[in-house]
């Protein structure tokens, strides 16, 4: 007898294919049997009038250091999400000694928006190498699926130390980080992961390891995907890193590369299909380059005290090691300010992340009664009735409400028409929800929900099935995720059933869950009514469930 059957589903089972009604029988984490006679169970569940779908593999996550001190890696399962992908951007807590761990959570704090006091009271160690991370994570469990990339900046980091991110490697330390890299693949990792990214900056402002490596660093490294015979090359891409190199990355390792981030910027629109067209010819020529997109606007909270928002500009780089008075004050010197709108009004950058569309920067939340008309208004409106430009505006309110001003900037990904061209691409791929990071900045731990209600039921953009393909089937084909992403007979029973006419994500809320209570933005799920992962019912429509054991895998094993 079966443990589960699902009946009387609308089944979307990943491939792509038409949708059809059906049963689907589960018996010790598998997939027993699809069709109308899937057999008796000891659990039965009516889904009349809901869809089923394979669970969501979000493909770029943080939740490195998250992941060990919650193993749920919330609020992600919830929204739909049964395998992540860890380690994007080489942004890694692994390897890592002992001397070198508040410099690696300071980086994170940096570059990826967390709060280094929510790092360090909750981050657990107890490993030093790649291998050994995974095995922690085995040991202490999880409850979805993990796969980890070995992670550049962290490489570069053990081998190189504070000169990491200072200059480029020698013969002698290429040859060490090979070394590891070659370790954490053959240990399971699902490949290799850097960043060339200007916004990709480390503790008191320098740039992340990974920036300073040079060709010769990127070819040693990326071969190594040749030698493990499995693996995926994840760039996170800089202006300067040329889509030439990547094709040349793919020729040279044989391997799949994944290029992010591919954000359409409406002061420069015409640059992200550009990008995406060389993706296109460079996989006619068959290398396989892949175009990692979001389906969500890229919309960020934050204050001054930490303007992630503004922290990519070049003019900004004197305020990033500053605190203190120190900071305060270059924030209201005038050449600083001179400098900083000097360079939002130059020429468009597509990989920046402001380009001074002040009208889509809201002024969210004021710390003092006397601002309280200025709350929900842009600061461009600020700016017109102050008679200020709006940086000046902006800074001046942050300055009087001692940078405790809560501001909101819509930033790439608003033109809805463009976006929709981006999905529809064939080497496309949905990406980026950067779950388990900016914490406290945004959350688009939900994208796969938004995908399948913006995207599919409101704008009529994707039919359900091609939705649902992006979500599950392709990225097990790219990362060689094997028997997952797609309702079959034998597959692992990572499922979702939801309804399609209500599915999306809900308002972000901030919650103040987080160890020592610090604060974040989660988006709740809706019309999910259920999320199994290796057939254990992790969620139902009040989120996730009280679990008595994790029924989780750190996945080490891929195609090829």
């Amino acid at each position: 007898m079966n443990e589960l059957l699902i009946r009387n589903a609308l089944i979307v089972d990943g491939s792509g294919g038409k949708p059809f009604h059906g049963d689907l029988a589960v018996n010790d984490g598998l997939i027993a049997a699809i069709g109308r006679d899937a057999g008796p169970a000891r659990e039965t569940l009516d889904a009349e009038g809901l869809a089923l779908m394979p669970g969501i593999i979000d493909n770029h996550t943080h939740y490195d250091a998250q992941i060990t001190w919650d193993a749920s890696a919330s609020p992600s399962p919830a929204l739909g999400v049964t395998t992540a992908i860890i380690g994007n951007c080489g942004f890694t807590i692994a390897p890592c000694r002992e001397a070198d761990r508040d410099l690696i959570l300071k980086n994170l704090t940096q570059v990826e928006g967390m709060s280094l006091e929510v790092l360090k009271a909750g981050t657990k160690w107890g490993f030093e190498s790649v291998p050994e991370y995974f095995a922690m994570l085995e040991r202490q469990g999880v409850a979805l699926n993990i796969a980890g990339f070995v992670g550049h900046s962290s490489v570069r980091t053990y081998v190189m130390g504070e000169e990491a991110p200072k200059r480029a490697a020698t013969p002698a330390e290429i040859g060490k980080m090979r070394d590891i890299v070659l370790a954490g693949l053959q240990a399971g990792a699902v490949g290799f992961a850097t960043s060339t990214s200007p916004n990709h900056n480390g503790h008191g402002g320098i740039p992340m390891p990974s920036r300073l490596a040079d060709e010769a660093e990127m070819k040693a490294l990326v071969g190594c995907l040749k030698e493990a015979g499995h693996g995926v090359f994840m760039l996170t891409k800089g202006g300067q890193t040329k889509m030439g190199f990547l094709e040349e990355l793919a020729a040279l390792s044989g391997r799949p590369v994944v290029v992010a981030a591919l954000l359409h910027n409406n002061t420069n629109p015409r640059a992200v299909f550009d990008e995406l067209e060389k993706i296109a010819a460079a996989n006619a020529r068959g290398r396989r380059l892949f175009g990692a997109v979001s389906c969500c606007p890229l919309t960020m909270d934050f204050t001054l005290r930490s303007p992630y928002t503004f922290e990519g500009l070049a003019a900004w780089k004197p305020a990033l090691p500053l605190t203190g008075p120190a900071y305060r004050a270059i924030l209201g010197d005038a050449q600083f300010r001179d400098a900083v709108r000097s360079e939002i009004a130059g020429p468009p950058v597509a990989s920046r992340l402001f380009n001074g569309e002040w009208d889509k920067v809201y002024v969210e939340n004021v710390a003092r009664e006397e601002n309280r008309r200025w709350q929900q208004h842009t600061v461009a409106e600020l700016a017109r009735a102050t008679g200020a430009d709006p940086l000046d505006a902006m800074l001046e309110l942050a300055l009087a409400e001692d940078l405790e001003t809560e501001f909101s900037a819509l930033l790439l990904n608003s033109d809805e028409r463009a976006v929709g061209k981006m999905l529809c691409h064939p080497h496309s791929l949905v990406s980026l929800s950067d779950a388990g990071a900016h914490l406290t900045l945004f959350n688009d731990a939900g994208f796969g929900l938004h995908l399948l209600g913006r995207w599919v039921r409101e704008l009529g953009v994707l039919p359900l099935e091609a939705a649902v393909r992006k979500l599950t089937g392709d990225p097990a084909a790219v990362f060689g995720i094997q028997g997952r992403g797609a309702l079959k007979a034998g597959h692992a029973a990572d499922l979702m059933v939801f309804d399609p006419a209500s599915v999306n994500r809900g308002p972000k809320v901030r919650v103040k869950d987080l160890p020592g209570g610090g604060a974040r933005l989660i988006t709740p799920a809706v019309g999910v009514h259920g999320v199994w992962i290796n057939g254990t019912q992790v969620s139902d429509e009040k989120g996730l469930r009280k679990l008595d054991r994790l029924p989780g895998k750190v996945l080490r094993e891929f195609g090829v």
